[in-house]
């Protein structure tokens, strides 16, 4: 062999026999090597989002706006950039930890406020200030490193000369280097500006104004500077051979001089800023080459996770609402403001991206990129705060959509450098014909409205002469006939032998699982009922009890109410206990099964009334003569959540429905008899109230009081209160009867549609669909009408499709 070396060969022997992990630790330190750039970028976002200070919000920003951007990578210059402001960061981060500063004599109190100065700028007191800062500058010296051993370091300083590099580079950087500003600079006396500054006579004005055009190409600024003191001279020499009268007007022409070079260095300063600013953003809308790429999928998942992160975590960008849930405020037909405006900032900045990639206008998507970084990280780090009252440092959720927005800024920044595709054609899912596709673009489609904005933004941003009808039209062809190219690119790879019967696999998982589907939403609303309440149900005791009895329509004789300690739960012996007694009842332990311990509360209500008995005289006449007729009925009314009739005395048991009024519990009765309670009046001077007693109660008291049983029924979730709600003939109403709607139109709409779903071979049908996307990127509109009225005479004749989709 040519090339052959025993050395290399047993180094790769050697290399080869090393253990797996000691592979991997290579393969991953040669990726980071690969990568040290963005492993730069990345400790230098994570550095911010810890820190979330003006300090660190600098270099995000010269990331997104100058380091993504520069073409082939990232210039010397940015990365001395990095390293001496992150050198002075943490100088100046230093400097500010010295107790003797007024703010750091009461950090506990300042340190979660989010609009404290210190906090704002990255100059509190507090314990590992600079942690991230020094990871940070390792990180840039790991990629300087790396840089200087592949040569990368100095590669832009190659065709410079080293004598006079740092006199003439900014001259070089305004006339040498940009090309279209040159002209505009050629006007601008520089050096005749600075020797301005001298005093200049009548009779030698026009030999020193030679002296200085003459002399611009080789002067520098440092130069013509140092020279001041020698031309001080001469002007003193001058000035001795002149009178006084002449002398003030020379200091007059001074001062207006002074100030001129003045205006003109201001102005030089100015243009060595804005005119390098100007010439690179210049040169990446108009590059030279140009290495086309597409990430716009990225972008838009990038975007979709934000989007999820924003529905999901909405309560982290706004005030007083970290217990909130977005099920529950929907419910409750609340739409809170800071998740209002997250939805609609993202949703219009996916819209103005995919119109800017439609529109191919690089331009755009740079003054986009640039008000998008600079108004998220003003938004995110000074008027988040604000609104949700903590730092951004103590919000997880946001710094998690801060992070994934980043992502977005680099993939942004790729796009930009390397420019937008001459070509969209179709759906990034449609590019091949396999199940995955399949089955994702079937699901981008079951999207509500994503199907049909997509297809309304396409036509308004794309040259076209079909119209909004035609257009959906073409559309819904082209994802109908990628449908049926995936089905019979399965049938070629899988194919099935004429005159075979169905394997047992296929019959039972595709027709076994559709078997269960069915069964599950028919009865899904009886299972959901029974498990959302014995499962997931929580328990709802009782707040208070209160117990009213009125004597034949008079006044109330008796008011009481159970609160707080007088509302006990059973314990385990007490409930075991309260079980043996209905041993031999059918209808009472049917009824105990659906209770547990925590759902019954017994309530104990004092006997004796809380209010006084006032009733007038006649009233009171008039009871007593109907008490005392005890052939006449006398009603007796026992109130609880609303006021019943009862034929005995006292319920002892009350059921609290969780959708109902309370209602009494016969199957615990005895004989389905009321308990026995004796009611006497108690008088005291002119005062008189009513004491009620229970006679048989299970918890003995001396004492004259009421006892009361209140069972308690779960209730639902507050997540699933929505859904649960409308009951068992809600939920067969609301669901089953919807989806049975579609599944019906699925089994018995087949054989409307036969002649457009079984066509053996459509690569003729798909290639006439390209065609078309493709004459209309290429600007050809009239070939797009002839295409599309081809298209359309094909559906129409079936003979002509029968001829097109046949098997070659």
């Amino acid at each position: 062999r040519m090339f052959h070396d025993d050395e290399l060969e047993e180094s790769e022997k050697f290399y080869v026999g090393q253990p797996r992990v000691l592979l991997l630790i290579y393969a991953l330190y040669n990726t980071l090597v690969a990568r040290s750039e963005m492993v730069c970028y990345f400790v230098i976002i994570l550095n911010h989002m810890i820190s979330a200070s003006m300090i660190t919000l600098v270099l995000p920003i010269l990331i997104f706006l100058w380091a993504m951007l520069s073409v082939p990578r990232p210039s010397k210059r940015f990365w001395m950039t990095a390293i001496v402001y992150t050198e002075v960061a943490i100088v100046i981060k230093y400097f500010f930890q010295f107790g003797f500063f007024p703010w750091n004599k009461h950090v506990d109190y300042t340190k979660d406020k989010p609009y404290h100065p210190p906090n704002i700028i990255g100059i509190e007191k507090k314990e590992g200030y600079v942690h991230y800062d020094l990871v940070q500058l390792l990180a840039l010296f790991f990629h300087r490193s790396i840089l200087k051993c592949h040569g990368l370091w100095d590669e832009d300083e190659k065709g410079d000369s080293s004598s006079n590099k740092e006199d003439t580079d900014d001259e070089l950087s305004l006339m040498g280097g940009r090309r279209d500003s040159s002209a505009s600079l050629k006007s601008v006396n520089l050096a005749a500006s600075v020797e301005s500054i001298h005093v200049h006579f009548p009779e030698q004005q026009t030999a020193i104004r030679r002296k200085s055009s003459s002399s611009i190409s080789q002067l520098s600024h440092r130069s013509s500077f140092s020279s001041h003191r020698s031309k001080r001279e001469q002007i003193l020499d001058i000035f001795k051979n002149i009178n006084h009268t002449t002398l003030s007007l020379y200091f007059l022409q001074c001062k207006l001089c002074v100030i001129k070079s003045h205006c003109c260095l201001c102005c030089f300063r100015t243009l060595q800023v804005y005119v390098p600013i100007r010439q690179f953003f210049y040169n990446l809308i108009h590059p030279d080459y140009s290495a086309v790429t597409d990430v716009y999928v990225l972008m838009f998942l990038a975007d979709t996770v934000d989007f999820i992160i924003i529905v999901f975590g909405f309560w982290a960008f706004g005030k007083h609402s970290a217990a909130a849930d977005i099920t529950s405020s929907l419910s409750e037909d609340q739409v809170p403001e800071a998740f209002l405006v997250m939805v609609l900032i993202q949703f219009g900045t996916m819209v103005v991206d995919r119109a800017l990639y439609l529109k191919k206008t690089v331009m755009g998507k740079v003054i986009f990129q640039v008000i998008l970084v600079f108004g998220i990280h003003f938004w995110m780090f000074f008027i988040l705060p604000g609104v949700t009252e903590r730092k951004f440092s103590q919000n997880t959720v946001a710094q998690l959509w801060y992070f994934v927005k980043c992502v977005y800024f680099g993939l942004s920044a790729y796009q930009i450098r390397c420019g937008y595709p001459t070509r969209v054609l179709g759906n990034f899912l449609t590019k091949s014909y396999n199940y995955v596709n399949l089955f994702l673009f079937q699901g981008f489609r079951l999207v509500p409205f994503l199907t049909e904005l997509r297809a309304v933004m396409d036509w308004v941003w794309t040259d076209t002469t079909l119209s909004l009808s035609s257009w959906i039209c073409v559309e819904d062809i082209y994802a109908h006939i990628f449908i049926l190219k995936c089905w019979r690119e399965s049938e070629k790879r899988y194919p099935q032998p004429r005159g075979q019967k169905k394997k047992k696999v296929v019959k039972y998982g595709m027709g076994g699982m559709i078997i269960v589907l069915l069964i599950c939403i028919v009865w899904f609303p009886l299972l959901f009922m029974s498990l959302i309440k014995s499962v997931a149900g929580i328990t709802n005791k009782p707040l208070d009890v209160s117990i009213t009895i009125t004597l034949g329509g008079y006044q109330p004789i008796f008011t009481m109410s159970a609160q707080q300690n007088q509302l006990k739960s059973l314990d385990l012996n007490e409930f075991n206990e309260f079980q043996r007694s209905y041993r031999g009842n059918t209808a009472a332990l049917q009824f105990l099964e659906g209770y547990a311990r925590e759902d019954i509360t017994r309530a104990d209500l004092e006997g004796n009334s809380n209010s006084l008995w006032t009733i007038s005289p006649p009233s009171r006449q008039k009871m007593i003569q109907g008490l005392l007729d005890f052939e006449a009925d006398f009603t007796l009314v026992i109130s609880w959540t609303i006021q019943r009739t009862l034929e005995e005395v006292y319920p002892y048991y009350i059921k609290a429905p969780s959708d109902s009024l309370a209602k009494p519990i016969k199957q615990l009765l005895k004989d389905c008899k009321w308990e026995n309670i004796t009611v006497s009046l108690v008088k005291n001077t002119s005062e008189e109230w009513w004491v009620l007693n229970q006679l048989g109660k299970r918890q003995k008291t001396p004492q004259e009081s009421l006892e009361l049983f209140i069972f308690s029924d779960k209730v639902s979730p507050p997540s699933l209160g929505f859904l649960a709600g409308y009951g068992i003939m809600g939920l067969y109403a609301s669901v089953v009867l919807v989806i049975g709607k579609f599944v019906r139109e699925f089994f018995s709409g087949i054989s409307h549609s036969i002649m457009f779903e079984e066509l053996p071979n459509v690569d003729r049908i798909l290639k006439l669909c390209t065609d078309i996307f493709l004459v209309r990127e290429t600007g050809e509109l009239e070939l797009e009408e002839d295409l599309y009225a081809k298209l359309i005479f094909l559906y129409r004749s079936p003979e002509t499709m029968i001829k097109w989709t046949r098997e070659k």
